[in-house]
């Protein structure tokens, strides 16, 4: 199937970007995108959906939202929603309503950044995910690397350091979103993992120090969301829109951490006989299975079972389990980059019943 490589959580001057959507799509193709879902907050921007082109080079801009309850005190709950096609900010005071008209509108929704510590010296509040008594939403954005870049902010010299080195940002999701993950998998129901930049570009100043945290481009070729298709893109804005929301309501996607190593090419499949199975599919009860991965390079490769490892393996690009219980199998993958171990790659599940 054809993967295709989006990033999916930003904003623009619409909300508290700092960038216009032609800013963004020209950062988007510089760094290699397929396409971009613009998620400004409170506010779905009509009419911006489109292919943007530079050369022989292009990019699919679709429009979402990131929809919160701004009354609220201090603030909670935000909604990454796409394919809506109807302002949904009006909804967010219930979180559960919220859900309810995404999906009775024909769209997904993500909790976003369901895990967001506060970082109190620099005045930045907890953004974490609350109500998780809701159910019927798509998924959660396991990796955002605003939020990750937040959590570091522990004193003027961690926020010097990295806002001056991106490279030494991203280490992985954390152990607490992994973990509240694999709970809502547990209580039966798909929850699709994604990653998000939550890029802003915004213009930051610590005395003399003045920098964009971080420009866009630095972002998209980070934490991003890679996509098996059905078919190609076509060109087609209808036509690509519906292949990737598709795509995405199906689990069929892995978070790639692009920029120490393209994970373009990574695979993880189960077989079954003459039929294979994709991240996000079932395999049937008392069907014989065999799980394959395949890393675009050799790398550091756990299998979960529930939550669980069960197998890894070091310095080597494939890995293969037969399976013989049931259960929520996925794929985690780390390397190390500037010195640190570093989540590289995180899969969708095999649901094995």
């Amino acid at each position: 199937m054809p993967e295709i490589t989006i990033n999916l959580h930003m904003h623009t001057q619409y909300s508290d970007g700092t960038g216009l959507h032609a800013d963004l799509a020209k950062a988007a193709i510089q760094a290699g995108l397929d396409a971009v879902i613009i998620t400004d907050h409170n506010i779905w921007v009509q009419g911006m959906e489109q292919y943007y082109r530079e050369g022989d080079q292009q990019v699919l801009v679709l429009i979402g939202e990131e929809v919160h309850d701004q009354a609220r005190d201090p603030q909670k709950n935000h909604m990454l929603v796409f394919g809506a096609e109807r302002e949904m900010a009006t909804f967010a005071p219930d979180p559960q309503n919220l859900i309810n008209q995404v999906r009775d509108a024909g769209g997904l929704c993500f909790l976003a950044h369901p895990v967001d510590p506060p970082a109190p010296r620099f005045r930045q509040q907890d953004l974490s995910w609350v109500n998780l008594e809701v159910t019927g939403f798509t998924g959660i954005e396991l990796w955002n690397a605003m939020t990750e870049f937040k959590s570091l902010l522990t004193g003027y010299l961690p926020a010097i350091r990295y806002a001056l080195n991106f490279q030494r940002v991203a280490h992985g999701p954390f152990p607490e979103t992994l973990q509240l993950w694999d709970t809502l998998l547990a209580k039966g129901q798909p929850v699709v993992a994604v990653g998000g930049s939550d890029a802003h570009a915004m213009h930051g100043s610590l005395g003399p120090i003045k920098r964009i945290l971080f420009p866009y481009q630095d972002h998209f070729r980070a934490v991003n969301t890679h996509l098996l298709l059905e078919k190609a893109l076509t060109g087609s804005l209808a036509q690509d829109k519906k292949l990737i929301y598709q795509a995405l309501a199906a689990g069929h996607a892995f978070i790639g951490y692009d920029l120490p190593a393209s994970t373009k090419g990574f695979s993880f499949v189960a077989h079954t006989g003459d039929k294979t199975y994709l991240m996000g599919d079932q395999i049937e009860s008392g069907t014989s299975a065999t799980l394959q991965i395949r890393l675009p390079q050799a790398a550091e490769c756990l299998l979960l079972k529930d939550g669980e490892v069960i197998r890894s393996s070091r310095k080597r690009d494939t890995l293969v389990h037969k399976v013989t219980e049931p259960g929520i199998y996925r794929v985690e993958v780390y390397l190390s980059f500037k010195g640190k171990r570093r989540g590289w790659i995180f899969s969708n599940p095999i649901y094995v019943c």
